[in-house]
């Protein structure tokens, strides 16, 4: 079964400030309970395509670590359409505990295979992936994060009416693709800011190579690394949430709503702005997190 297009328009949702800017967020974590955000965008043309072709032994082969959130949206789309998915996931310490991470006990409820592998093996992806193509003839590889030119045009789908008026577009980055796709297809008078969750200096590049576009700039939200999240981060996340009703995850969009109000702290932004922030989902990710901050005795997120 191919993925849908959502019957109901995504909501924005003004977030009121003492700014001199208007800020929103648009709601791209409500598209599908299972598939949320960006993940259900970088997938649908991925997917739909691939079936599309009629594949004799179709199968979904993709990459991703522990609590990855392309790793759950992949199973879940992947028991949507009917089709077997494989997960290769870093760290073979998983092989026998990843019965205690809601994120892989997810993705096997819906079916999906893990392969676990060492770090050292998934490192070399390209590698992995030529022998796995190999083994897998008819196999969809899709690479981590999921994004390749399907997901950037996928992204095109964030994108309508409600969102050409904003001056400025934000998203987290992390892979790339997301901010890609919005740079490709946003209008010719918006700015385009990716809040960039990794450190990767080859980022720059990649997007841009996948949008041959100018229109973007890149701002460092990692606050201390990928996947490390400090108390500020979560006592952020939580007035957030208190404060708008928002749930945000640690790891993506939490970290971009933080810099864009550190920001607007700072008069980044020039008065009147009409700035747009998109929601990429991730929320299951958050059941992972509080697991590990709760085995360092901090504060959970709520």
């Amino acid at each position: 079964m191919l993925l849908q297009l959502p019957t109901e328009p995504v909501p924005i949702q003004e977030i009121f400030t003492d700014k001199k800017v208007s800020l929103f967020i648009k709601r791209e974590d409500l598209i599908h309970p299972q598939v949320s955000g960006n993940k259900y965008w970088k997938l649908f043309y991925n997917i739909n395509k691939y079936l599309e072709k009629n594949p004799e032994n179709p199968y979904v082969i993709t990459f991703g670590g522990a609590f990855s959130n392309h790793i759950s949206a992949v199973s879940a789309a992947g028991n949507m359409a009917g089709i077997p998915t494989l997960g290769i996931i870093r760290g073979e310490e998983l092989q026998n505990k990843w019965r205690d991470n809601p994120t892989l006990v997810f993705a096997k409820r819906n079916g999906m295979n893990l392969k676990f592998v060492t770090r050292e093996e998934y490192r070399h992806k390209e590698k992995l992936t030529e022998f796995l193509q190999q083994e897998f003839p008819d196999a969809l590889i899709v690479p981590e994060g999921g994004t390749n030119k399907e997901a950037v045009e996928g992204i095109k789908m964030m994108l309508n009416e409600q969102t050409k008026d904003f001056d400025y577009l934000c998203t987290a980055v992390g892979t790339g693709g997301t901010i890609a796709g919005i740079s490709k297809f946003c209008e010719e008078n918006q700015n385009v800011i990716g809040f960039k969750v990794v450190d990767d200096t080859s980022l720059e590049k990649k997007i841009g190579e996948l949008t041959l576009k100018h229109n973007f700039n890149l701002i460092d939200s990692s606050f201390g690394g990928y996947g490390k999240i400090n108390d500020e981060n979560i006592r952020f996340i939580n007035d957030f949430k208190e404060k708008y009703n928002i749930p945000l995850e640690p790891i993506y969009t939490g970290k971009m709503m933080q810099r864009v109000f550190e920001l607007m702290e700072q008069d980044y932004f020039p008065e009147n702005s009409r700035i747009l922030c998109f929601h990429t989902g991730g929320l299951q990710g958050i059941e992972g997190a509080n697991l590990l901050l709760e085995k360092q005795n901090r504060n959970l997120i709520i």
